[in-house]
């Protein structure tokens, strides 16, 4: 898990039990705390792998390249 460089703060949340238990067991720490920071780390790199991904699909396509279908599967 990535470190933050920021103070963690006391928060008071109401959080769905049977989420929490699956998100604890899917990531195998025994604390609420730690299965909260890992799903939120989770949020922001898939969040950041689509920036990043949607940025290269941009990018081909001002590029003007194309995709051939050189098998004719797709006619």
């Amino acid at each position: 898990m990535a470190q933050s460089k920021n103070k963690p703060r006391l928060k008071a949340l109401q959080v769905d039990e049977a989420k929490l238990s699956r998100v604890q067991k899917l990531y195998g720490v025994s604390t609420e705390a730690e299965a909260v920071e890992r799903a939120l780390d989770e949020v922001l790199t898939e969040h950041e792998r689509n920036r990043v991904a949607w940025r290269a699909h941009e990018r081909f396509l001002k590029s003007g390249s194309e995709i051939k279908d050189i098998y004719g599967l797709f006619d």
